[in-house]
């Protein structure tokens, strides 16, 4: 299985600022050490091009991004200092989606060990979210007819709006999205599926909910392409995340997500999405745990 990795590209962030950037650098040094992935690849991806953002992004919004002249709220909706390297990370970070989904294509499993910044909008970046590599990824594949249909399964706690406003009622991409009702964003654009739990969901309740909608995922198919947005942040000591999952229950949720695909045997990238959990540590097992979940099903 390819694993894409961006940790190099990593921001220089004030201390306790709320994004947990070394996380990537620390999932690096697990899954290296981790006897699980001795024949996965890992991989340094590509950047986006301007054309392939420009399918999911606007021309003034992507201008100002690069150029850095975004506005002060503009960089306080991000929540990131705008900088080189914030902007070569952005691009990085949505190719190794793009490279993730080129390599399920033909090998049915792939993962960003990044991603999944679906905050990002069609003109606005928010939530620590530039630019949206799940958006990015699936308009440049349709633009190619590389794929005719896709299917978004975002497990972060909190909802995919950006993806939602991006992909519209666009009839070849379903999006589906499970998180906290009462959480963030507060303007929740809808996806062809929204899924609200209240504060305080545990793992049973939240895997029977899952169940169901996977359910109604698949009657919409089939679909040539799934990406998996597994973010850690349901997990019960989630500073932002005010569900109540356990790392078996999310362990439980990683194996039902791609288990549906393998069964359709819809090509599927994984990008780790969102975990703010107070001790890293928890944060690097959740997603250590998907990746190595992901590669014993690619073997399988």
């Amino acid at each position: 299985m390819k694993l894409f990795y961006t940790d190099h590209f990593e921001l220089p962030l004030p201390d306790g600022h709320r994004f947990p950037m070394s996380k990537y650098r620390l999932l690096r040094d697990r899954v290296v050490s981790n006897p699980v992935h001795a024949s996965d690849v890992l991989l340094v991806p590509n950047a986006v091009s301007r054309h392939q953002l420009g399918l999911a992004h606007c021309d003034s919004y992507i201008d100002r991004v690069l150029a850095g002249s975004l506005s002060e709220q503009e960089m306080k909706r991000i929540g990131f200092p705008w900088s080189e390297k914030m902007v070569e990370r952005s691009l990085r970070s949505s190719g190794a989606t793009l490279a993730a989904a080129r390599a399920a294509m033909s090998e049915g499993l792939a993962v960003n060990m990044a991603g999944g910044t679906h905050h990002a909008m069609r003109d606005a970046g928010e939530g620590f979210c530039v630019f949206n590599d799940a958006a990015v990824t699936i308009r440049t594949l349709l633009d190619e007819q590389t794929i005719g249909s896709a299917l978004v399964v975002d497990c972060d706690v909190h909802q995919g709006n950006g993806t939602a406003h991006i992909m519209g009622t666009d009839p070849n991409v379903f999006t589906f999205s499970i998180h906290g009702a009462k959480n963030f964003p507060l303007r929740k654009h809808p996806s062809s599926l929204d899924v609200d739990l209240p504060d305080g969901t545990t793992d049973q309740p939240y895997l029977d909910a899952l169940e169901s909608a996977l359910h109604q995922c698949d009657a919409a198919g089939p679909f040539d392409l799934m990406i998996y947005l597994a973010g850690a942040d349901p997990f019960e000591n989630d500073r932002l995340g005010r569900l109540k999952l356990t790392k078996a229950g999310l362990s439980a949720r990683d194996q039902m997500v791609l288990a549906f695909a393998k069964e359709r045997k819809i090509p599927t990238a994984i990008a780790m999405a969102g975990g703010y959990a107070f001790d890293i540590h928890d944060i690097v097992d959740i997603h250590a745990q998907t990746i190595a979940i992901a590669s014993q099903l690619s073997r399988s």
